[in-house]
C-alpha cells in the first residue's frame, strides 16, 4: 500500500513551553540523507537534544527531538515540514514534488539591494529578516559611504524557490522596510544575472593570514575544546563498524559528523545521539562502506577519526588581523563536497557583533582553497571609531571569543 505524503515527515510540537518538538522522518533512503536533513534543521536554528537513526539501506526511519536555539526563536514548523519533505527521495506522484521543489534544479540566485542610513546592529537586523523568511545568504557585499549611508548587496536563494512570484518578492521587501523604519532609503529585489554565479567570489587572502586562519584553533569552553574521544569497535558486527564518540557539545555537532560520512561515501546504518550531560555529547554510530563492509583497515580508521575530531572540535576558524590600518575579522568553515557551506554563520557573526555594539564598515563572503579543501570565508572590516577595538589586544581577543561562542552555541 502506498504511503501518504502526510506520513513521510511528522512534527509534534511540545505540549508545554520548553518541551522538545519531535520530528519523525520515514522515507526511502539515499546517500547523505541524514546530513541533508540535519542541515535543514540547523538552517531553522534548531538544536537536536537527542535522536535515533535506522536504515536497511533502502528505507530509513529518523526521530529527532529538537528545541529552538535560543528558546525565543520563532520557528515556522509548517515550512520546516515542507523543507524536510522536499529532501526525501520521491516515491510519491512526481507532480507533487515538482510543485514543492521545482525538481532537482537548484534555487535561482537573487540580488537584494538595500540602501539605508547606518546604525548599530543594522547588518544583523537585515540578516534576521532574511533568515526568518527562509532565505539563505550566498554572498554579500556591504559598503559604508562617507556620508553615513550603507549599501548592502545580498545574493540570496529561496529554498522554496518562490522569489520569482510577485507576492513573495513584495512581502520580503515589505518586511525589510518595516524593520529598517526611517533608516530605509530604498530596497530592491531582482533576479541576479549569470555573471553573479555562486561559484564566483573567491576571496583574496594573503599567505600569512591564510596560514593563521586555516590552522587556527577555536577558542574553547573552559579550555577543554581539545577533549574528544572516538572508540572503534569491529567485534559487534561482521559487516558494521561501531564508532562511539564523546566530545564537547556544540551547535551543529551532529551535522558536522554526518557531513564527514557523506563526503567519504560512508553510510550510517544505525545511530543514536544522546542527551548532552555536563556539556558533553555521546554518539553511537554503526557505519559501513559502499561495499557493505565495516572499516577494518587501521590506517583508514585513523584517518576517519582524525577528520571527525577536526571537524567536530574546530568546524569554524575565527581570527582578527590587520588590513592596513584597519581591523578585520575573518571566519572560515569547510564546505561540503556538494559545495554547500555551513548554515547561519553570517547570522551568528553579525549577532555577536551586535551584542558587542561593534559596527561593520564592510563585509563580504567568498571562497578560498587551502589544505586540499574549499572554505567559505566571511570577512568583516570593523569600525574602530567607537574606540573599543583600539583599546588593547585583549579587547580583540574578547571579540574572537564572543564570536566563537555564538557560532558554537555556548
Amino acid at each position: 500500500m502506498r504511503m501518504s505524503w502526510e506520513d513521510v515527515v511528522l512534527i509534534e510540537e511540545g505540549k508545554t513551553s520548553g518541551d522538545p518538538t519531535v520530528v519523525t522522518v520515514n522515507c526511502p533512503d539515499k546517500a547523505g540523507l541524514g546530513c541533508d536533513l540535519l542541515r535543514i534543521v540547523l538552517e531553522f536554528g534548531l538544536y537536536v537534544t537527542r535522536g535515533d537513526f535506522s536504515t536497511d539501506g533502502k528505507w530509513c526511519y529518523i526521530v529527532l527531538w529538537v528545541v529552538p536555539c535560543p528558546i525565543s526563536l520563532r520557528v515556522d514548523w509548517e515550512n520546516l515540514n515542507k523543507r524536510l519533505l522536499s529532501c526525501c527521495p520521491s516515491f510519491l506522484p512526481t507532480f507533487y514534488f515538482n510543485q514543492l521543489t521545482n525538481g532537482s534544479k537548484p534555487p535561482s540566485l537573487y540580488l537584494l539591494t538595500v540602501l539605508s542610513l547606518d546604525r548599530k546592529g543594522l547588518l544583523h537586523d537585515v540578516t534576521e529578516v532574511l533568515c526568518e523568511r527562509d532565505l539563505s545568504i550566498q554572498r554579500v557585499k556591504v559598503t559604508t559611504t562617507p556620508d553615513g549611508k550603507v549599501l548592502d548587496l545580498f545574493f540570496i536563494a529561496d529554498a522554496m524557490d518562490q522569489l520569482h512570484t510577485k507576492i513573495r518578492c513584495e512581502e520580503t521587501c515589505k518586511h525589510l522596510r518595516v524593520m529598517l523604519g526611517e533608516c530605509c532609503i530604498s530596497c530592491e529585489l531582482q533576479l541576479a544575472g549569470p555573471e553573479y554565479d555562486t561559484q564566483q567570489g573567491h576571496s583574496c587572502i594573503s599567505e600569512e593570514v591564510a596560514e593563521e586562519l586555516f590552522s587556527s584553533v577555536i577558542v574553547g569552553k573552559d579550555d577543554q575544546s581539545n577533549e574528544a574521544s572516538i572508540t572503534v569497535d569491529n567485534q559487534l558486527s561482521p559487516t558494521h563498524t561501531l564508532l562511539q564518540i564523546k566530545c564537547l557539545d556544540q551547535k551543529g555537532l551532529i551535522y558536522d559528523a554526518l557531513k564527514i560520512f557523506k563526503d567519504c561515501d560512508i553510510r550510517v546504518l544505525h545511530g543514536r545521539f544522546y542527551v548532552s550531560v555536563n556539556g558533553y555529547r555521546n554518539l553511537d554510530l554503526f557505519i559501513q562502506k559502499e561495499d557493505g563492509k565495516g572499516i577494518a583497515d587501521k590506517h583508514a580508521q585513523a584517518a576517519l577519526c582524525s577528520r571527525l575530531k577536526e571537524e567536530m572540535l574546530h568546524p569554524l576558524r575565527v581570527i582578527i588581523t590587520n588590513r592596513g590600518p584597519d581591523t578585520e575579522l575573518l571566519v572560515a568553515n569547510r564546505v561540503e563536497l556538494s559545495g554547500k557551506g555551513r548554515p547561519r554563520v553570517f547570522y551568528d557573526i553579525t549577532l555577536a557583533l551586535k551584542k558587542l555594539r561593534i559596527c561593520v564598515f564592510s563585509a563580504e563572503i567568498g571562497r578560498h582553497s587551502a589544505s586540499n579543501h574549499e572554505w567559505e570565508v566571511y570577512r568583516f572590516l570593523l569600525d574602530e571609531t567607537g574606540g573599543l577595538l583600539a583599546t588593547s589586544n585583549t579587547a580583540k581577543r574578547d571579540i574572537v571569543y564572543e564570536v566563537s561562542r555564538t557560532l558554537m552555541g555556548w
